[in-house]
Parts: C-alpha cells; structure tokens; sequence
C-alpha cells in the first residue's frame, strides 16, 4: 500500500511538475511580450492592452472554463474504470460543442467591444478587441484536447501547445507592434502619436490570435498523428459505452456549475477594470487634486492634461498583475494535476490515498505561493525594476507590487482548493464561493479605490478578502465532504513560519548588497538575484528542518536516494 500511495503521490508531483515547467515558460514568455509592449508603450499603451484582455477573458472563461475540466473529470473517472470507450464517446461529444461555443463567443465579443469601450472611455481599445475575437475560437478547440489529455494525466500536449501559443504570440505581437510604432509614419501616413499607439497595440494583439491558431494547430495534428495511448485491445475489452446523448448530459451537468463558478470571477476581473477605472474618473472629475497629491511628479502632465489618467494608473496596476501572474501559473499547473489524481482516490474509495492527496496538493500549494507572495512583497522594488528597468509608471507599480503580494498568497491557492472540491463530486460548491467572492471584491473595490488615498490599489485589497474567503470556506466543505482533515500544521503552519523567515533573510541580504555592489553594471539584477538565492536557501533549511518535506517529495527528485541517505544521516527527514 506504501509502494502504492507513493506511485500515486508521484503521478501528481510528476504531472504538476512538467505542467509547471512549462507553464512557467509560457509565464515569462507572456511575461517578456508586456514587458517588451509596456516598455515600447508607456503607462497608456499598457491600459490601452489590459484593456482588450478584460472583455476577452470573461468571454474566453465562458466557452471554455468549464467544459475542459469537466472533460478531465469524466475521462479520468472513466479511465480509472477502465470504460475506454467511453473515454472515446467524451471527446467525440465534446470537440463538436466547443466549435460552437467558440464561435458565439467570437461574435458575442465583437458585439459587446461597442459597448465595454464606451463604459471605459476608452474607444482607442476598439480595434484590439476586435482583431482578439476569432482567439476565443481557437481557443476553445484547443481547450477540447488539452482537457482530454489531462483526464489522462498526460501533460505534454498541454504544456506544449502553451508554449506555441506563447512563443508565437511574442515573435509575431512584438514584431508587428515594433514595426507599426516606429514605421507607421512612413509607410501608412499615421501622424498622430494616439493613433500610432492605437494601431499598434491592436497588431501586438493579432500576434495573440496566431498564436492560438497555431497552438490548435500542433495539439490537432499531434492527436491524428500520434493518438491518446488507447490501443484497439482496451477499447475491446472495455465495456460498452454510454450513448452520447447520457455522455452529453453527463457533461453538460458537470460542466455548468465549474464554468460559471469560474465565469463569475473572470466576470470580476473585467468588473474590476470597469469599476476601478470608473472611480478613478470619478475622482478626477470631483476631486483631482486629490488623487494627483498621491502621485506628485509620477505621471506625465500630458496624461493628465488628456484625461487619461485613469487609463494610466490601470496600466501600472497591470505591470504588478503580469509579476502576480507567475504565482498563480504555477498553481493552475497544481490545480490542473489535482483534478484527475484526486478524483481517481475519490472514485476508487481509498480514503489512505484520497488523504495523502489532499495533503499532497495542500501541501505544495502553501510551500510555493506563501514565500512567493512574502518575497513580492519585500522585494517588489528591485523586482519591478530588473523587469521593466525604470519604464514610465514602474514607480507607482512597485506599491502595487507590496500589497499585492500578499493577495496572491490567497489568489493563488484557491485555484487547487476549489478543484479538489470538483474532484470529490462538489462541482456546485465552487460557483457558490465565487458567486459570493465576486460580491465581497466587488464592494470591497468600490469603496477603497473611491478613498484617495488608496484608489487604485483597492484592486488587491479586494482580491485578498475575496479569495481568502474563498480558501477558508473551500477547506472547511473539503474536509466535510470527505470526512477528511489534513495535518495543518505541516500543510500550512510550518510552510508559513518557513516563509517569513525566507522573506526576512532576502530583504536584509538585498539592503547588505545594495551598500556593497554598487558600482558594477546591472546592479539590481545581480544583488536581486544573489538575495534570491540566498532566501531559498533559508528556505529550503528550515523547511527540513521543520520537518514540512517528506521522505517520498525527495525520492521523486533526480539523485533522490542519494539526498535521502544524506538528510537522514543528520535527522533532517524521518
């Protein structure tokens, strides 16, 4: 049974590792094409971008959020069973639904840009909505293998396609923004610099969209080529299949309550966008002093005098969300991997094994996202600085960053709860905690952002209490749905006292380097990452010696024998 549970534990680290790699990849890929833009564009242009994203998430989450993960819920329960023609009969019912909900999400995008663009006061964002409309339908059929594999439990097909999407994304995007802001002039007769930004920023989103045309592209042609693993004697010997109309049902059941549970928040973050950007007009229309007072000398008298000011700051906003993001990637990656391992447990009644899931994935999620989140927050000056040097709005962005910080501590982590939840047959509970989370950010948003002294970073202060709600709840219906509870103390307590004291050390050794490198070219960079180095060290110290490491978590690591013998050796690990 050891043997067993620790075979099952890997398959989860396993996957969740080759799904973070790469994810990871497909971060700082996504990462350096805002980067690069913002820096090409100045604050305006980085609003002008978030914009467009803010219609199009919550419409991508609609045809698409729900069904993959149902999908993966249904094709691993009916591989644990081994009903491999059923596993068949899910994807040749799914792929069809999502072409069609790919392509009334595509036109429901370009009818709702009329009016979003308007609510914003940004009518510059139009074209960008438009050229990222036919992304949505790409992405749906991608979202139908992606999910599939993942059922599986195989990672490759979806780690992959990301990285086409990504890197065609930055190649392409870049390029053609590039090439329009500096050539636009010339070749296309654009004399006004609002215009050159505006079209520009729409040929960086046209690379977004031939980057889902291409990641469809790979993930299609990998299935016809190369198939799923499911060979001709299990489909045999399998039992007979549901008939699509039940396997539909089936799905569609499943599917609703996760998507509008995940709907809701994405509906959010475009509420977000809207209600921030509309306080903050609200403020310079009442009160400009004001909020100008908070940010004496940081934004450009040009951007105030064109009444842009809010664009602006949501552009600052968004270089801190593009940091935050490489968190909450990683814990997708765990959400993702969550689902067909916990769900397997959950079906097969091993309650031994459904434990040491749970454990698992709660475990892994706080060791990464609670010093993740400490060290954005001690760190978020030389960060923001190594990643967008000293573009123009970096220094608003690095308060942003501090607070932030710790919104994603919980913004990251609610993400593998809730699939767990939707692993041991709860898909309902998600949408109820979301629905109720939306409201809190939402009211939480309004107030502070209208205060001028916080405006626009009101946004994380509704995020922490909107997900913080949501994890704690989440826990609690966990634990009282599978009568299991986890060991806190080494999932969440020793992780946190670990965190703190690695988020001590990398402040205290950034501030004893920046007085002794100081002179030497790209400074920052060095002292940012040598502070790093030694704060995981810390880290990783204390955390064997708090004994939150497991002998199994070292075995799945290459030399994993060799490090065991090693930290027995000094009673660091029982």
């Amino acid at each position: 049974m050891k043997k067993n549970k620790a075979n099952k534990k890997q398959s989860f680290i396993l996957g969740a590792a080759i799904l973070t790699f790469c994810l990871l990849i497909v971060k700082i890929i996504g990462m350096l094409y805002k980067v690069s833009l913002s820096r090409l564009y100045g604050g305006v242009g980085a609003g002008l971008l978030n914009n467009a994203y803010e219609l199009y998430i919550p419409l991508f989450t609609l045809a698409t959020a729900g069904f993959p993960i149902a999908v993966s819920r249904m094709v691993s329960e009916s591989m644990s069973k081994g009903r491999y023609r059923d596993v068949k009969r899910i994807k040749d019912v799914a792929v069809p639904f999502f072409v069609i909900a790919g392509i009334i999400s595509c036109l429901l995008m370009v009818l709702f840009s009329f009016f979003y663009v308007r609510i914003i006061d940004a009518p510059d964002s139009f074209i960008s909505m438009l050229v990222l409309a036919p992304a949505i339908f790409f992405g749906c059929l991608v979202s139908a293998y992606r999910g599939y594999y993942e059922g599986m439990r195989n990672m490759v097909p979806t780690s992959v396609s990301e990285i086409v999407e990504a890197f065609v994304k930055l190649a392409v995007g870049y390029s053609f923004a590039y090439f329009v802001m500096n050539y636009g002039e010339k070749l296309f007769g654009i004399k006004d610099n609002n215009e050159l930004l505006k079209y520009s920023v729409a040929a960086a989103i046209f690379g977004i969209t031939l980057g889902s045309f291409f990641s469809f592209l790979y993930i299609y042609l990998r299935y016809k080529i190369q198939g799923d693993g499911i060979t001709a004697e299990m489909l045999r010997t399998s039992p007979r299949p549901r008939s699509k109309r039940d396997t539909f049902n089936i799905l569609l059941h499943t599917a609703i309550p996760i998507g509008l549970g995940a709907l809701i928040m994405s509906v959010a973050g475009t509420v977000d966008s809207a209600l921030i950007q509309r306080r903050l007009i609200s403020m310079m229309s009442n009160s400009p002093e004001s909020l100008l007072s908070q940010y004496t000398g940081l934004i450009p008298q040009e951007t105030v005098d064109g009444g842009k000011v809010h664009t602006y700051l949501w552009g600052c906003y968004g270089y801190a969300l593009t940091i935050m993001n490489l968190v909450v990637t990683v814990t997708q990656a765990f959400g993702t991997t969550a689902m067909p391992n916990v769900t397997d447990a959950y079906t097969k009644g091993n309650r031994e094994y459904l434990k040491s899931s749970i454990e698992t994935v709660m475990r892994v999620t706080f060791i990464f996202t609670i010093p993740a989140g400490l060290g954005l927050t001690v760190l978020a000056e030389p960060i923001m600085h190594v990643v967008y040097g000293y573009t123009d709005g970096v220094d608003i962005s690095i308060e942003i960053l501090k607070l932030m910080g710790i919104a994603v501590i919980v913004f990251a982590a609610a993400t593998p709860m809730c699939s767990m939840l939707q692993a041991v047959g709860r898909v309902d509970m998600p949408l109820k905690l979301y629905a109720i989370g939306m409201l809190i950010k939402v009211v939480s948003n309004y107030i502070f952002c209208g205060i001028p002294q916080i405006n626009v970073q009101g946004g994380s202060i509704g995020t922490f209490l909107c997900y913080a709600f949501v994890i704690v709840v989440s826990i609690y219906v966990l634990v009282k749905e599978t009568g299991i509870v986890p060991d806190f103390k080494v999932a969440v307590i020793k992780p946190l006292i670990a965190s703190v004291i690695c988020a001590v050390s990398a402040r205290l050794s950034y501030d004893l380097l920046s007085k002794v490198i100081t002179t030497v070219r790209f400074a920052v960079i060095i002292n940012t990452a040598l502070s790093v180095i030694v704060a995981c060290i810390f880290y990783v110290v204390f955390l064997l010696l708090l004994r939150a490491i497991t002998k199994n978590d070292i075995l799945m690591l290459p030399k994993g024998n060799k490090i065991v013998t090693i930290l027995e050796k000094y009673h660091l690990i029982g």
